[in-house]
């Protein structure tokens, strides 16, 4: 069994219930599984609950998976939303365990290093390790496919090629590419170095070995469709099913256009039949940038009950937005923080879905097209603003906690977390708390704290809204959980001032 390919031993279970073939499937990919819900989780014991999970999930969804999937790829996807979920829904073991669990490896790590010869594909590894996920995140499907082929599983580009339907000078560009976005991705988080270590680093430590008896326990559980798991497990697994289904690229396939012509009707021409293709397989309700067309385009939204759905692509400065006012276009068109935009007038109450996919200058292109569809231009322009100082009043407060290993953050409705994330941050949005707060509050919020290192946070208050219009319960809950106040001032800042062009 161990000789035949995926494909071959994944149809074996779908067809014959081959309880061996599925065995010898989680014997190939169980080390890889396991290896990423470890880097995510920091704890051996969430990691063998979550491969149990990836492997469950793989058991009920076989017959779903089409014939030309990549199961090494799909599996290292669950396998690290699964991660997400486990994290985010509050059933890891407690956090002094992880964390103590972490310093050892750490410990055990520096103390491998200074026995082994020091590479620098051994030494910058430590520094990469937390981040290889969240870049790895970043890829488009092709590509991470590709990363995972190559480097995790050892294959030979001949082999990554055939894999992805593609010749072997075709899958060696890719998997270039694919290095050096993921070389791009650390050195803006401070880690610099060349594709060639990248390459050695993740070769030669992403993949470690699963307990000894993990494989038979996972195989036992997972061809069962989970009846044997754990009441854990079994939410895990549900929780993760439903974040695969949310981040699902849904697009738009346009099969066939059949136009039945009579006398004196206006034939479709092959172009328009293209435009409406392009326009179907962007403007969805979950868009996905890195598969859309070449484009800049502001269009009246097909999704007017939408709210705040705009969705990164892993390329830079790839957006498509889907029901969002005109704030939201001008912020991606000019690179501004939501916080500190300006409407010379009043602002617009329409919405819009809108795309910029270009490869260079799609920014200016977006501009462009605000200007000419919709009026509007923006410029930078200091103003003496009412702002929100963030400052320290408590520096006991429980709630500034060590970063953990991951990567996520994000807000819900009274919920804001992050994992590994300073306080405040110039380089991505959504990272530190305070661009989280300037959104919310919609106004500048001025970092004073001093406080420079990443935190774990995991801030929750009574989500009240009409009832509490000042947003008191969240500033209570940064003073009672986070230490931190916030004072409003007035001063100087730049500002983004959006007007109407004929202004």
């Amino acid at each position: 069994m161990q000789d035949l390919d995926d494909t071959t031993l994944l149809r074996e279970y779908v067809e014959r219930d081959s309880e061996e073939a599925f065995a010898a499937l989680v014997t190939r990919h169980v080390n890889k599984v396991y290896s990423v819900a470890l880097r995510l989780t920091g704890n051996p014991h969430s990691a063998e609950e979550i491969t149990q999970a990836v492997f469950v999930i793989l058991a009920k969804k076989s017959r779903q998976l089409g014939k030309r999937v990549i199961l090494s790829g799909w599996l290292y996807q669950t396998a690290r939303l699964t991660a997400v979920t486990f994290i985010r829904g509050g059933i890891r073991r407690a956090r002094r365990e992880q964390e103590a669990y972490m310093q050892t490896v750490l410990n055990e790590n520096e103390s491998d290093l200074s026995r082994r010869s020091d590479t620098e594909a051994d030494a910058i590894w430590k520094q990469f390790a937390p981040l290889l996920d969240a870049a790895m995140a970043g890829l488009n499907e092709t590509d991470r496919y590709a990363v995972v082929l190559r480097f995790f599983d050892g294959k030979s580009i001949r082999e990554v090629g055939a894999a992805l339907g593609a010749n072997e000078d075709a899958a060696k560009k890719r998997v270039s590419r694919a290095l050096e976005k993921l070389r791009t991705f650390f050195a803006r988080r401070g880690v610099s170095s060349t594709t060639a270590i990248i390459a050695g680093a993740i070769s030669a430590n992403s993949v470690q070995a699963a307990p000894v008896a993990l494989a038979k326990a996972v195989t036992a559980i997972a061809v069962a469709k989970g009846a044997a798991a754990s009441g854990s497990t079994l939410t895990l697994i549900k929780g993760a099913l439903k974040i695969m289904a949310w981040t699902k690229a849904k697009s738009a396939i346009v099969g066939s256009v059949i136009v039945l012509l009579a006398a004196g009707t206006t034939t479709v021409t092959v172009k328009e039949i293209a435009a409406h293709k392009a326009e179907a397989s962007w403007r969805v309700s979950n868009p996905n940038p890195d598969r859309a067309p070449l484009l800049v385009k502001i269009l009246p939204t097909k999704f007017p009950e939408s709210y705040d759905c705009m969705n990164v692509g892993s390329r830079d400065d790839n957006w498509i937005g889907v029901g969002e006012p005109v704030l939201q276009i001008a912020r991606v068109a000019y690179g501004w923080r939501p916080g500190r935009i300006l409407f010379a007038g009043t602002q617009p109450r329409e919405r819009y879905d809108f795309i910029s996919t270009l490869p260079q200058a799609s920014g200016a292109a977006l501009q462009a097209e605000l200007k000419s569809k919709l009026g509007f231009v923006g410029h930078p322009e200091m103003r003496d603003t009412d702002v929100l100082v963030l400052k320290v009043r408590r520096p006991s407060a429980p709630g500034l906690l060590p970063p953990v290993s991951g990567h996520s953050d994000g807000r819900n409705k009274g919920h804001y977390y992050c994992d590994n994330s300073p306080i405040a941050s110039d380089s991505e949005w959504y990272r530190g708390i305070t661009r989280f707060l300037e959104e919310y509050f919609g106004m500048p919020v001025i970092d004073q704290t001093g406080l420079t290192q990443n935190y774990h946070i995991d801030l929750k208050w009574n989500e009240r809204f009409k009832e509490d219009p000042d947003h008191d319960a969240l500033k209570q809950a940064l003073l009672d959980q986070l230490g931190l106040e916030l004072l409003p001032a007035n001063m100087p800042v730049e500002m983004l001032v959006v007007e109407r062009a004929n202004n």
